[in-house]
């Protein structure tokens, strides 16, 4: 699965949000990442979570943080849920409003498959 990741911080709201989207259509699975569009990609959970919550959360550490970010609605895998950790520390590390995005590819995961196609 192709999958993206919006965060975006708001200091007026005092929130972080987490969009999830992933590349659901049959038709682009022979597509190189590197072409897909925006419009490739389906929504597939949002998740909005309390500044103060986050920032407590960073403040105890790695795994604090992912805890926190993991829901019923989001829970993406342990290297996944590090990378966003990652992304949200330097986040919260500026005092603006900001976002990051982030694209995953599991077949990025599977080393042996990799190695037999390159």
């Amino acid at each position: 699965m192709r999958q993206k990741f919006l965060i975006s911080k708001n200091l007026k709201k005092n929130e972080l949000q987490i969009f999830e989207y992933a590349v659901l259509g049959k038709n682009l699975k022979n597509v190189a990442s590197e072409n897909l569009r925006t419009d490739n990609f389906s929504l597939v959970c949002q998740e909005t979570y309390q500044g103060a919550k986050i920032v407590d959360s960073i403040s105890r550490g790695n795994e604090a943080l992912v805890d926190v970010l993991r829901t019923h609605n989001i829970f993406p895998i342990r290297p996944y849920a590090c990378k966003i950790a990652d992304a949200i520390r330097d986040l919260y590390s500026d005092s603006e409003d900001a976002t990051r995005e982030l694209f995953f590819d599991d077949m990025e995961l599977l080393p042996a498959f990799n190695a037999d196609n390159e």
